[in-house]
């Protein structure tokens, strides 16, 4: 699927590796370029990259010393339009989120994600 004649690109944000493999499947699959990372830091790092960033789908707790909120409240510093997608497995204090983002609990069905991703991007 494209958006303006190019591919769509997700950062999807999770350190456990079948989670993210199986949501980089499921999107790929689509359509979509999937950027994979593994710590709210390396997410950052694609953000200063400057690299093309369509959607972030983050989970909250990751390894590192920052959390799937800190992901989305730099993102929308920077892009105050920036679709977020949230995801956890634990029980979280959701007042952190920021507006007009989306929450699902683990576990996910993929093709929610995509789903959220494909409505968030338009």
């Amino acid at each position: 699927m494209s958006y303006n004649g190019t591919s769509r690109v997700v950062l999807v944000v999770e350190d456990e590796w079948a989670v993210r493999c199986l949501i980089a499947l499921e999107l790929r699959s689509a359509g979509w370029d999937v950027l994979q990372v593994t710590t709210a830091e390396s997410a950052i790092e694609c953000l200063q990259g400057g690299r093309r960033i369509d959607v972030v789908f983050t989970d909250i707790q990751l390894a590192g010393a920052l959390s799937g909120w800190d992901v989305a409240e730099r993102f929308r510093a920077v892009r105050p339009d920036m679709p977020i997608i949230y995801t956890s497995g634990n029980a979280v204090d959701r007042s952190r989120r920021v507006a007009d983002s989306l929450f699902f609990d683990k576990p996910y069905r993929p093709v929610a994600i995509l789903q959220a991703c494909e409505k968030l991007a338009c």
